[in-house]
């Protein structure tokens, strides 16, 4: 039985057997959830037919030694925010052997700032050819675990929307 709440379980489901269909690996680049995107998968049964790895880098400096992000997109733009999130996404393809990637960073609260307020979350896929989609998503200051929950939910939606298209 999964730890799971049913909806992501079953997305992330959908994810392991299209990737499988597919034959194509995935790596997951985690900031904000932590390595939870990629627990979701590997709680699928089979799911090492389809992921490969996954980064957790917390920290700016973890980001930018482990998936190579500029440390002048982070002084320029921030950690929350499109460009990182492309770079981690892409970041974590060149350090795999995958063919699919999902990035996330954000505030998953308390806290934030006007500016990057607490339930904004920058997601990105990639694959070898490079960005297939962003997506900035404000989910409002609705607690740290529901943030972090509807990101997972996010995520494995654009996995599923990337796969679908290979």
């Amino acid at each position: 039985m999964s730890i799971l709440p049913e909806h992501i379980e079953t997305l992330a489901t959908k994810v392991i057997k299209k990737g499988a269909e597919k034959g194509v690996y995935v790596a997951t680049a985690e900031s904000c959830t932590g390595g939870l995107i990629g627990g979701s998968l590997t709680d699928i049964a089979g799911s090492s037919a389809v992921v490969d790895r996954g980064f957790i880098t917390y920290t700016n400096k973890a980001k930018m030694q482990v998936l190579g992000v500029s440390a002048d997109t982070l002084r320029e733009v921030g950690a929350v925010s499109e460009r990182t999130a492309c770079e981690m996404a892409n970041g974590a393809i060149a350090k795999s052997a995958s063919h699919l990637a999902v990035a996330v960073t954000g505030i998953a609260g308390p806290g934030g700032s006007d500016h990057k307020p607490g339930g904004r979350v920058h997601l990105a896929t990639a694959n070898r050819d490079g960005i297939i989609l962003h997506k900035k998503m404000d989910y409002g200051d609705i607690g740290r675990d529901k943030v972090r929950l509807a990101t997972i939910e996010t995520a494995l939606e654009m996995l599923l929307s990337a796969l679908e298209e290979m």
